[in-house]
């Protein structure tokens, strides 16, 4: 084997090694997450055996089982709602180069991102006391926590979708306008299934950083609506059990066949566009 090639192996060999140490830096955690929610042990560190039991324990709990709950439903909530207004800021920013305010705007819609979520949650709260010291309302509780994470979504589908929309080629809606359709009929005829993807991962994200948010959370509840993540945050300063790896094993699942879900659909998505696209050069 020449200098050369025996490099170029070598590179490979640590490429695909550092590739190796990076999955299971990322997904070890996980993995050993999973397998002591199945631990007999009280101690959620050490293996004691065997047992379904915290999974029953789980069923059983119904501050765990409410905050689960209020989680997922704020969540997808919040990721319908991210889709929407991002969808709209995304469609103005790409389409309307030129508009009064339009640099403010792009900084207002960024700004979550980069600002620090403490500093958010504290911003919400004092306006939203401030809006309920003036009209009476809204009570601190899923409402406001919905509009916490409805802020910091919208910034992340935004982002996502506005990248799609950029990609698009104009001559496509260019030509459905030249055949009659109407702007909205070009929207949700062309626009709206070629941005389709997009929409979908924005989704998934948007209802991720909804299920695991902490800090927003913390600063937007009120009584009687403690989400899960406050469920568990509050409990680990009195130390965990294996119950909370059920939870959090649950959460994964929940999330990893939502993700599954969403990846078949976009691959048929791409082999039916694919499909379509030979049929139209054979014809």
């Amino acid at each position: 084997m020449s200098r050369g090639a025996w490099q170029v192996a070598l590179a490979r060999r640590i490429g695909v090694a550092w590739l190796i140490a990076g999955f299971v830096f990322l997904y070890l955690p996980i993995v050993a997450l999973v397998l002591y929610s199945f631990n007999a042990s009280p101690l959620p560190t050490t293996w004691g055996g065997f047992t379904l039991e915290w999974y029953r324990k789980l069923l059983r709990d119904e501050e765990v089982l409410n905050g689960l709950r209020l989680s997922l439903q704020i969540a997808f909530f919040t990721a319908c709602g991210s889709v929407v207004l991002g969808t709209m800021a995304a469609f103005a920013l790409v389409k309307y180069r030129r508009f009064t305010g339009r640099t403010a705007f792009s900084g207002m819609v960024n700004a979550p991102l980069v600002m620090p979520e403490v500093i958010v949650g504290l911003s919400l709260l004092l306006m939203l006391v401030s809006v309920q010291r003036t009209l009476g309302f809204p009570e601190r509780g899923a409402m406001t926590i919905w509009l916490g994470h409805l802020l910091l979504g919208m910034a992340y589908a935004t982002v996502v979708i506005q990248a799609r929309l950029r990609d698009l080629n104009p001559q496509l809606e260019e030509a459905a306008m030249d055949l009659g359709a109407r702007p909205w009929q070009v929207f949700y005829l062309v626009t709206l299934p070629m941005i389709s993807q997009a929409l979908l991962s924005a989704w998934l994200l948007t209802f991720t950083i909804s299920l695991d948010d902490v800090v927003l959370s913390a600063f937007l509840s009120g009584p009687g609506s403690t989400t899960l993540p406050l469920v568990i945050f509050s409990r680990a300063r009195l130390g965990l059990d294996s119950s909370i790896n059920a939870v959090a094993t649950v959460i994964v699942v929940i999330v990893a066949l939502g993700v599954a879900a969403a990846s078949y659909l976009i691959a048929r998505q791409e082999r039916q566009r694919l499909l379509d696209m030979a049929a139209a050069q054979r014809g």
